[in-house]
């Protein structure tokens, strides 16, 4: 495949060509969709282990007199809460109270580490950079120097432990350590999969060889290489949001199921007076999931329909289940058509096909808390 000169590629891209990885454009980067084929990758994270190269995301480091001051005004979530060590899910909202994009904050000795979107890197440094004037913080965009992997499933434990990574990290823990004896790594119990797993930080220089040793160290184990295929079913059947899908700055953290990330009493910070607004109101809409009882397969921004009626809401994203064997898919709908047993119909192919709202998440995550 020829690269367009506007696509990125990750340090592994060569480590990808050579497992035979079917390459594709996400988010202006090169990445792998697949290797042996989406289901079987699926299926090695649900009962053993997978191993994703998501160093196309972005990160930030934080840090600074202020910096804690800073992150609580731009975040949603009470970052004072998040002790050395730790780490949280947290969303940039605008004034209105639109998602601007989805992150993960990581406290860690003296700084912080905020981990955001591919796509939205150059946007999220703009946003953070424009509302950190008064405040005496450093706001480092280290994502070219900083490589990303995340180990998921029930071997993931075992398999960092054979490595030398401390795989006793409660959920949601993160800590710098050394692995192969000398390579420093940033290790976090955290993912994106519904599983228990990790997440891996190293230089961008080191990175080859924490890819080939991990794979090295997990090949009894049953460890797979996935790519973004797998990474999106898997995520999917967690009921996980995806930027551009579930969650735009279209959407409110209500409407998204995400209000629990708006911490309201913390204090002020952007997009607070709108969510409490949108919180007292009520959100007019709502994400769904729902399941195909006729034949047919939802897939993101088709339109959804009341029966026999007129249009009511889009699919955000839907496929066939691979662990529950399925056809399933989330949207936005009005909050009426949103209590489980609600019934609609989607228009696939320009036929409706009945679909009935179902509880979320689908699959319920294994998380090791």
């Amino acid at each position: 495949m020829t690269q367009p000169p506007e696509w990125q590629r990750t340090p592994l891209y060569a480590r990808h060509v050579a497992l035979g990885a079917r390459m594709v454009e996400f988010g202006g980067w090169e990445m792998p969709v697949q290797y042996r084929g989406i289901l079987h990758e699926h299926q090695a994270v649900r009962s053993a282990a997978g191993l994703f190269d998501i160093s196309h995301m972005g990160e930030f480091e934080v840090s600074g007199r202020d910096a804690l001051a800073f992150l609580q005004l731009v975040m949603t979530q009470d970052i004072a809460a998040i002790g050395v060590g730790q780490s949280n899910y947290a969303l940039l909202c605008r004034a209105d109270g639109g998602i601007v994009d989805d992150t993960f904050v990581y406290h860690l000795p003296g700084r912080y580490l905020v981990v955001v979107n591919a796509a939205n890197i150059a946007g999220d440094f703009a946003w953070m950079q424009q509302h950190s004037a008064g405040f005496d913080v450093t706001l480092t965009d280290v994502s070219a120097t900083m490589g990303m992997l995340a180990l998921q499933g029930p071997q993931a434990e075992a398999i960092l432990g054979e490595i030398g990574g401390d795989a006793a990290l409660p959920f949601h823990g993160v800590a710098e350590a050394h692995v192969f004896g000398d390579l420093p790594v940033l290790i976090a119990r955290t993912g994106y999969t519904g599983e228990d797993g990790f997440e891996i930080f190293c230089a961008t220089a080191e990175l080859e060889r924490l890819w080939d040793g991990l794979l090295a160290a997990g090949a009894t184990a049953g460890l797979q290489p996935c790519g973004l295929g797998a990474r999106d079913s898997l995520r999917f059947e967690a009921c996980l949001a995806l930027y551009g899908h579930e969650i735009t700055t279209a959407t409110d953290p209500y409407m998204a199921r995400l209000g629990w990330v708006g911490k309201l009493g913390k204090g002020e910070f952007i997009g607070r007076a709108a969510l409490q607004q949108i919180k007292a109101a009520g959100a007019s809409r709502r994400l769904v999931g729902f399941e195909m009882i006729e034949r047919g397969i939802a897939r993101a921004e088709y339109e959804i329909r009341q029966v026999g009626g007129a249009a009511i809401g889009i699919v955000t994203s839907g496929m066939p289940s691979p662990t529950l064997g399925k056809n399933l898919g989330m949207g936005y709908v009005p909050l009426e058509f949103s209590s489980e047993g609600s019934e609609f119909d989607v228009i696939v192919r320009e036929r409706p096909v009945r679909a009935r709202v179902v509880k979320m998440p689908f699959y319920k995550p294994k998380y090791k808390k």
